[in-house]
């Protein structure tokens, strides 16, 4: 078997690596334009065989996603007040004499929004919870306890 020498290594040394002139290669002219030029040249003739060759994602912004941006998933007053008889019913919940136990963490909520009306003691274990929320949960008799203090 022989052992061939790769071809980057024969043309170390040799100035134009086997391209020819010194202007041979260079700058983008040489390979017809950066990025998409010439892609909507004379007229969009040659849209459709650029779709037809590379597909829809060829065109527009691709972008990136940030991996920092978490959304945080809310809950209103209003909607635990609405939906509380129907979690009761399903066991989501615990009562215990008159106050009903929440654990929204467990519930797959973030945090605690205030607007609505509030009807009954509520004991409350949420990550993050407005200051409004705070204020009518404790207003009505119950209790919060909020895990994190950096959304308020």
């Amino acid at each position: 078997m022989i052992i061939k020498r790769k071809k980057i290594t024969r043309y170390r040394g040799s100035h134009t690596h086997g391209g020819g002139a010194k202007k041979k290669r260079r700058g983008a002219g040489n390979r017809g334009g950066r990025g998409m030029a010439g892609s909507g040249k004379r007229a969009d003739q040659k849209k459709p065989t650029i779709l037809k060759l590379y597909g829809n994602t060829y065109f527009g912004k691709k972008g990136f996603n940030s991996v920092n941006k978490k959304k945080i998933k809310t809950i209103n007053i209003e909607t635990i007040e609405s939906r509380l008889y129907n979690w009761l019913k399903k066991g989501v919940l615990k009562k215990e004499k008159d106050t009903i136990n929440i654990d929204l963490k467990k519930m797959g909520y973030d945090k605690l929004l205030g607007s609505g009306k509030i009807n009954n003691k509520l004991n409350i274990e949420v990550r993050y919870a407005s200051k409004k929320a705070i204020e009518k949960i404790e207003k009505s008799g119950g209790k919060i306890n909020v895990l994190n203090t950096k959304h308020n």
